[in-house]
């Protein structure tokens, strides 16, 4: 969706982070995105953790989240066959859906959105809730993320690169109702480029994203 043209610049202003929703005109735009740090950098981790060692304990109590009946989100891969990596999707899933169940019910606290995120996607995270909440639109139709594809590191931070397809996806007026429906084009389509790390309780956080609108590689 491309249905906050209004706003680029006031979303830019948040961090670099803002279109976890794919719905947003924050981030960059035309391949120009600044790199995240420590995202490209750092050796790589050599073999895939073992599945014993992702199997440790995960005491956290995670959130449901529910979204709106004409809200879609989609994920594909959501599984790899290896358990390190499918968590690390899993928990990328559940942010985004916190994200968006934030901007639908207006929810400016967001704590199911902190239990996903912290630093930099958490400011991030907060402030569009917070832009997108006094527009007074929810979001509404099919996103599509995909080719998700995720790096291990020997440090312990898990890198997570996806597409986004918006070309079905739109906002809709609080009080009017209307659709507003945008007709599809190469701005459809958003990269992300995120760094996650696991907290103490098991939750694969995401702490700084980044993401180019109109990106290339993304293009269907």
């Amino acid at each position: 969706m491309r249905h906050h043209k209004t706003t680029t610049a006031a979303a830019a202003l948040a961090a670099g982070v803002l279109l976890l929703t794919g719905c947003g005109g924050g981030g960059t735009k035309g391949g120009d995105s600044k790199k995240i740090a420590g995202a490209d950098s750092g050796p790589s981790a050599s073999a895939t953790p073992s599945a014993s060692a992702s199997a440790a304990a995960d005491a956290a109590d995670r959130p449901k989240i529910t979204l709106p009946a004409d809200e879609v989100l989609t994920f594909h891969p959501e599984t790899t066959g290896d358990p390190v990596k499918d968590a690390v999707l899993r928990d990328n899933a559940e942010y985004v859906r916190a994200v968006d169940e934030a901007i639908d019910n207006q929810d400016l606290k967001a704590p199911k959105v902190a239990f996903y995120a912290k630093d930099d996607a958490l400011v991030g995270a907060m402030q569009w809730i917070g832009l997108i909440t006094k527009q007074n639109v929810s979001i509404t139709g099919t996103i599509d993320y995909f080719d998700r594809q995720v790096t291990v590191r020997q440090d312990g931070a898990a890198m997570l690169t996806y597409c986004g397809d918006e070309t079905k996806g739109f906002t809709k007026d609080r009080k009017t109702g209307k659709v507003d429906v945008t007709p599809p084009d190469s701005d459809s389509y958003v990269s992300y480029a995120l760094v996650l790390r696991k907290n103490d309780k098991g939750v694969w956080q995401t702490t700084k994203l980044s993401s180019v609108r109109g990106d290339k590689k993304c293009q269907r």
